[in-house]
């Protein structure tokens, strides 16, 4: 348990963080499942519109450090490609 004044600010610091990211991630997440399950329903319209809705929250998530850049941009290259062959 933190015994310090700034130690017990940081434990309340990093919950409100911790909720945020959450917020976050999960909202990512279910974006990048709408694009899967539209790819899988077989609609290229769907699936686009579902991709153009999920790329700013991929790459938001990859600015803010909730996941790495680099897998922000290989999530968003690797669901575009498959958009793409439908």
């Amino acid at each position: 348990m933190a015994n310090t004044r700034s130690a017990k600010k940081m434990v309340r610091k990093i919950a409100r963080r911790t909720e945020v990211n959450k917020v976050q991630r999960t909202r990512m997440r279910s974006h990048i499942r709408a694009v899967e399950e539209a790819i899988a329903g077989g609609d290229k319209a769907v699936a686009s519109a579902a991709l153009r809705e999920a790329q700013p929250m991929i790459a938001i998530a990859g600015q803010q450090g909730f996941i790495h850049k680099n897998k922000a941009a290989r999530k968003v290259s690797r669901l575009t490609l498959r958009v793409n062959a439908l």
